[in-house]
């Protein structure tokens, strides 16, 4: 990477990355690595990591030539924090259960935020995190301090009551676009948090909801094109006759 970024006898294109220009790489990187998990894809992990890893190896260098940290100076600081948060591995004798280490790991992570001077509950929740986790880790700190639906019950109740108030606003005349918009947003909320209440992560939950959708339309497709025919020319109820094919085959 030094080499890469050298400004006379380096990639041009490397050369003039900053911090900002390569985040979406990164998080891209990110996303593909998840991608190979779920592929079960050895190979492909094996790569896809290599890509992360390189990611943050550009970021490092960029810090090295402005002089803020090095690469080792990261690998030195998240081995500190491990230490740091694992006493009872690394510390003292006590040997706490899954649910009390995990306690024990949001006290010591809520400690380490206040020595930075982030006092509220939701401080230090990047605003740049994907809605879906955004929202999640939202929900889970307020839910640390007690702030939580008591039952799942009554979180589904929540959601059919955000349903009735979305179809309120899409039955108004005239439409509301940014009312309309809160209600789906509130209907979604409420979606991650009911999947939080029920152990399921909702991002791995849309991921293969993702990949049955496809799955399944992928299989319209090609019963359509062994009809010698255009999904274009086929009408909903031919593609959801398909549909339910496709569901009865598990696909």
């Amino acid at each position: 990477m030094a080499k890469l970024r050298d400004p006379a006898t380096g990639c041009p294109w490397d050369v003039k990355q900053d911090f900002a220009s390569i985040a979406p790489y990164t998080i891209e990187e990110a996303y593909e690595v998840a991608d190979a998990i779920e592929s079960g894809d050895r190979a492909a992990l094996c790569d896809e990591l290599g890509d992360l890893l390189l990611q943050v190896v550009f970021h490092a260098r960029i810090a090295e030539e402005e002089g803020s940290f090095t690469l080792a100076d990261v690998a030195r600081s998240v081995s500190n924090k491990m230490i740091n948060r694992h006493p009872h591995v690394f510390g003292d004798d006590s040997k706490p259960d899954v649910a009390q280490q995990r306690q024990q790991w949001e006290d010591i992570k809520q400690a380490e935020r206040a020595a930075k001077g982030q006092n509220g509950v939701l401080d230090g929740i990047p605003a740049g995190l994907p809605p879906m986790q955004r929202a999640l880790k939202l929900q889970k700190r307020a839910a640390g301090v007690g702030f939580d639906w008591p039952d799942i019950e009554q979180l589904i109740d929540k959601m059919q009551e955000e349903a009735g108030e979305l179809t309120a606003e899409l039955e108004a005349t005239p439409r509301d676009n940014q009312r309309i918009t809160d209600e789906v947003g509130d209907l979604l909320f409420v979606a991650v948090n009911l999947a939080r209440k029920a152990g399921v992560d909702p991002e791995t939950a849309l991921i293969g909801c993702n990949k049955k959708f496809e799955n399944r339309f992928n299989y319209i497709e090609q019963n359509i094109d062994k009809k010698q025919k255009s999904i274009n020319d086929c009408d909903l109820e031919e593609m959801e006759q398909l549909w339910q094919e496709a569901k009865t085959a598990r696909r």
